[in-house]
């Protein structure tokens, strides 16, 4: 029996493009797969969207450096051991930086053999504590990953929930961002706490405030006695707000100040009250574009986005259809306690030939109606009752919003604009040279000339 092999991957960070090579080299030759990046704030956007074993980050660099690095990391991937590199003359920061949780710290000039020694003394030590459970239990809604596009994603979504950085899931309706969200919760470090579901989008603008904040008694009409807010009842646990895009810019405010703060004050109080709770927002809305026409605060997105994860639509995981579709038989079958239907071959076909606008949610509640006319135990395809849809709904559904598809489309009209040139694009873009050939690898782009 064959035995998968996992190569440990080491995030490298250092504004010194000298030692970033030199380290790469390193690594590659000992059996590592290296990371680059030239400064924290990159490192951290890596962190989101590549797995990594263990950190290597110089102390002192441009931006938030090291100590900001270490400071984010043990924050948001406590379970990523990370080693700091300093000067000779910084020794105190490198010990500063174990006190603060640093795995390790080396002073340059180093020995690159000593470095990978260290690397790999700590990914063992690592490995020995790791529990022997860690997979993010099934759940119908998000059960497949025979689809590259689902397996990638419940890949990223067993990475994120280990940390406790907040996060901000999109998808269209009936993708299953609430299983997700709850699925975050139940694998992250606060999972002893409460999960607390807000729907910001039915619930009345005018009553927002008070079921998030809470109230103290007298301070409406009806406010007969103080009630404790959704946040305050998710301290020590994650708050769920569901449909993120919908809240009016006062409340924008009040969330944001409180995301900064860590602080919340009951409608009509004038105590400070402190919770402190993770955050996963959703929303199927263009956010991006509610910002850039200024119906969505900049910062309030930014603060909620640390972590962004995007929920295929079903149109885009067709392979997990019968996966999906089974499960749901089975499901609700034992539900009504009667035997389990089979899907017969012309009605998995049906279902495999529909788009899905409505998603997971319209493919479970097509099983479910097929099962009240089907008979015996076979459901056909006259048993399902699949309407085409509007035209207008597949065309929207099809472009659907996808922030990684935005940043992917930026990234490629700059290019194009520069003619292929990466370091013009880098620059027209603001972000570095090695922002940019990391995006390029992330998205698939067409490699282009450097000159």
């Amino acid at each position: 029996m064959n035995t998968k092999v996992t190569i440990p991957t080491v995030l490298v960070v250092d504004d010194d493009d000298t030692i970033l090579q030199v380290l790469e080299a390193r690594l590659l030759s000992s059996g590592l797969t290296p990371l680059l990046a030239d400064r924290a704030e990159t490192a951290l956007e890596m962190l989101a969207g590549e797995p990594v074993d263990i950190i290597v980050s110089d102390v002192k660099m441009p931006g938030m450096g090291g100590q900001g690095l270490l400071k984010e990391v043990l924050e948001n991937w406590p379970h990523i051991p990370i080693i700091m590199l300093t000067a000779h003359g910084t020794i105190p920061d490198a010990v500063g930086s174990i006190q603060a949780g640093a795995a390790d710290y080396l002073t340059k000039p180093f020995d690159g053999k000593e470095l990978v020694r260290r690397i790999q003394t700590i990914l063992k030590n690592e490995k020995t504590t790791l529990p022997s459970e860690n997979a993010i239990p099934k759940n119908n809604e998000l059960q497949g990953g025979k689809a590259p596009a689902m397996a990638r994603f419940l890949e990223l979504l067993e990475r994120v929930a280990r940390s406790t950085a907040n996060v901000l899931l999109f998808g269209e309706s009936g993708t299953g961002k609430e299983k997700a969200a709850k699925i975050l919760h139940n694998n992250s470090p606060r999972s002893k706490g409460p999960f607390v579901v807000v729907d910001c989008g039915s619930t009345q603008p005018t009553l927002l405030e008070s079921e998030l904040f809470g109230h103290v008694k007298g301070s409406f009409t009806h406010a007969v006695k103080d009630k404790k807010g959704l946040i305050e009842e998710a301290d020590g646990g994650t708050l769920f707000l569901d449909e993120i895009g919908n809240i009016s810019p006062e409340m924008q405010t009040r969330l944001l100040r409180f995301i900064q703060e860590g602080t919340i004050r009951r409608v009509g109080d004038t105590r400070e009250r402190t919770v402190a709770c993770r955050i996963i927002a959703a929303t199927n809305a263009n956010l991006p574009q509610m910002v850039k026409l200024g119906n969505f605060r900049e910062d309030l997105y930014y603060r909620l986005k640390v972590v962004t994860l995007t929920i295929p639509p079903l149109r885009d995981r067709q392979e997990d259809i019968p996966i999906l579709a089974d499960a749901f038989v089975q499901e609700l079958c034992n539900t009504q306690k009667r035997p389990t239907a089979t899907i017969m071959p012309t009605a998995m076909k049906k279902l495999m030939n529909h788009p899905w606008p409505g998603n997971v949610r319209e493919l479970r509640n097509t099983i479910e109606a097929a099962l009240v006319f089907c008979e015996p135990d076979n459901i056909k395809a006259e048993d399902l009752q699949i309407e085409k849809p509007p035209n207008d709904s597949l065309s929207m559904n099809k472009t659907g919003f996808s922030l990684e598809n935005n940043e992917k489309q930026t990234i490629i009209r700059a290019l194009e604009h520069c003619n292929g040139i990466k370091k013009d694009a880098a620059n027209t873009l603001g972000i570095s040279r090695r922002a940019i050939h990391y995006k390029i690898r992330k998205y698939g782009i067409g490699d282009s000339d450097d000159t």
